[in-house]
């Protein structure tokens, strides 16, 4: 996995939400009008984009994502998305990256929410996002404002073209109220349902990595803050995907060893209503969930005793002393 650049300019909901069309967590392109050029499935890769000059196939150049051939008749071109996970969109990116002289003038966004099975002719789909215009190598980010859950999207083209990648931030859906109450759910985890609020600094990696599924696969496939160069300490909020009483705690700094956190704590409340914002100033002051723990390069840390009862909680900080990277963050709960 490469390195996945954070753009400075992107909107907030790249950075708290998960991106639901990730091939990572299991989304899949299911069906498609045409991808003679390039195939529908490199649109879900996870890592930036590429160009390589001079890569041919039997088609004509090769290209990373999506690209149909030119339309010479009436119409449009289209591809159907499964989401990893039925989700609440909060965002949209589409990336024309690299796509130059054959990028779609226009897209535009539908979904469909299904229980089972796959959409079929009969199915009804509900615009998410109106036409918008495109431009050539560029993101394009649009917030969504529908409270309604998608598992399903159709993204169309107008009338061809190449899409790089289509990456949909969504808050997920789960099934709380069927689940067994004594079973643990690690309710960090980002297809759990888990997001982050706030961070201070994320300059070399994004803290949302740290909720990914699995083991960080290198470096830059975790939360890693620039060098602090100040007194204090830096932190991250995170939202839990319900709430829940930690049983197990997993701090893990896969690949981190000259750039470690020294230590970590874990501070946890339940609070409801509020803002970001407020919730920044609140969390300084919520109890201890974890007391400083020191840390070792390039290891999986667990906590069980060491544990503070708190009860229910919804949120939690945590903090790394001084500065450093983690890879991944495991919260083990039983639901409240």
């Amino acid at each position: 996995m490469a390195l996945i650049a954070i753009d400075p300019n992107a909107p907030d909901f790249t950075r708290r939400f998960p991106n639901l069309a990730d091939a990572r967590l299991g989304a899949v392109c299911l069906d498609c009008s045409d991808d003679f050029f390039a195939d529908k499935q490199r649109m879900l890769n996870p890592d930036p984009a590429q160009f390589i000059v001079g890569k041919y196939d039997t088609h004509g150049k090769w290209m990373d994502g999506w690209e149909s051939r030119r339309k010479r008749v009436n119409g449009h071109d289209w591809c159907v998305v499964k989401l990893a996970k039925a989700g609440i969109l909060q965002g949209v990116d589409i990336d024309t990256s690299h796509f130059t002289g054959n990028y779609p003038p226009a897209a535009s966004l539908q979904g469909a929410l299904l229980a089972q099975g796959e959409p079929d002719a009969n199915t009804v789909w509900h615009e998410i996002l109106p036409s918008v215009n495109l431009q050539g190598n560029s993101h394009h980010y649009h917030a969504i404002a529908s409270k309604q859950a998608f598992s399903h999207l159709r993204l169309n083209i107008f009338p061809d073209g190449g899409i790089a990648r289509l990456r949909v931030y969504a808050q997920p859906q789960q099934a709380w109220h069927l689940a067994d109450s004594s079973t643990l759910f690690d309710l960090a985890a980002m297809e759990n349902g888990g997001t982050v609020v706030a961070t201070n600094n994320q300059h070399f990696g994004l803290a949302s990595n740290m909720l990914m599924p699995g083991r960080g696969v290198n470096m830059g496939d975790g939360w890693e803050t620039r060098r602090r160069r100040e007194p204090g300490n830096d932190w991250c909020i995170i939202a839990l995907a319900h709430a829940g009483v930690v049983e197990k705690i997993e701090v893990d700094t896969c690949h981190f060893k000259g750039n470690y956190p020294d230590a970590c704590s874990i501070q946890a409340a339940a609070m409801v209503g509020g803002t970001e914002t407020s919730l920044i100033t609140q969390s300084m002051f919520w109890p201890t969930l974890l007391a400083p723990q020191k840390l070792q390069m390039d290891h999986q840390h667990f906590y069980n005793e060491e544990i503070q009862s708190l009860g229910a909680i919804t949120h939690l900080r945590l903090n790394i002393l001084p500065d450093g990277g983690v890879s991944r963050l495991r919260v083990w709960c039983r639901l409240a």
